[in-house]
């Protein structure tokens, strides 16, 4: 046999193939995967390094929220100028008629939980998972306390971690009665329309201490719509909520203590 017909390593023979590619995928991934806890540990020091400092809000009541701010910058962009009605009232100065019904439609569970309410959490969640986007609502009265306050209303994955994050931080450093003593005066009730007072005030013209359980039910049924569900003129929906919730409103207690004892 000649030399010419010894088979040689070519740039065409198996050894010029180099590594399999199969090999260099499974390292492609294993790095990937490596990385994964390093950008998680990244991202939770980032949120929690620009989550606020809750504490103030023991002994001071805020002056605005960043839901205020951006109905603000809705109604300029319209050519609008901004409305804010708002009177801050206390929380022994609210019917507790009206706690048990705001309790009734946004938070049942408000006493027993501690922020987070994890058996709702895991149904809206599953909910959002098979429809492929966040649709449905699964938050607790600190959890929209805490959106209020601090959020957008976006509905993406990191807004949401740090919503959960800030309730928990709410109901660490503050009682229920002030947490929900907050919430009563931030929220919307109609256009530019904020607390219970000022709601009371426009649609019953009576005090919020003074609210009796029809009152109370029907403007707990607004907070699911305050700008198309108005107490002053109930649609049949509004109704129909206003019934449910007042069927309910005997099975739920509102925090006892004083929001004003912790100041």
């Amino acid at each position: 046999m000649s030399a010419e017909d010894v088979p040689s390593a070519t740039a065409e023979g198996p050894a010029a193939e180099g590594p399999p590619k199969g090999g260099r995928h499974v390292r492609l991934v294993l790095r990937s995967l490596a990385a994964v806890p390093a950008i998680g540990f990244a991202l939770l020091a980032y949120l929690y390094l620009t989550l606020p400092d809750v504490r103030s809000l023991k002994t001071t009541n805020p002056t605005t929220t960043a839901f205020m701010d951006l109905r603000d910058r809705e109604a300029r962009d319209k050519g609008r100028q901004p409305r804010r009605v708002q009177r801050w009232v206390s929380y022994s100065r609210v019917s507790q008629d009206l706690k048990r019904a705001v309790l009734v439609a946004e938070d049942d569970a408000f006493w027993q939980h501690e922020g987070v309410d994890l058996e709702q959490l895991q149904e809206s969640l599953g909910t959002d998972w098979t429809r492929g986007r966040f649709v449905r609502g699964g938050s607790t009265i600190t959890q929209q306390l805490a959106k209020n306050l601090y959020l957008s209303p976006s509905k993406n994955p990191l807004r949401k971690l740090r919503e959960l994050i800030i309730a928990r931080r709410l109901e660490a450093e503050l009682k229920k009665a002030r947490i929900l003593e907050l919430y009563l005066n931030v929220i919307e009730w109609g256009d530019g329309v904020y607390g219970v007072e000022a709601a009371t005030r426009a649609y019953f013209h009576i005090s919020a201490a003074e609210l009796g359980p029809p009152e109370a039910a029907l403007l707990a049924a607004a907070i699911v719509n305050p700008r198309l569900l108005n107490p002053a003129r109930p649609t049949a929906r509004l109704v129909r909520r206003q019934q449910l919730i007042l069927r309910r409103m005997g099975y739920v207690t509102p925090p006892t203590e004083s929001a004003e004892l912790q100041y």
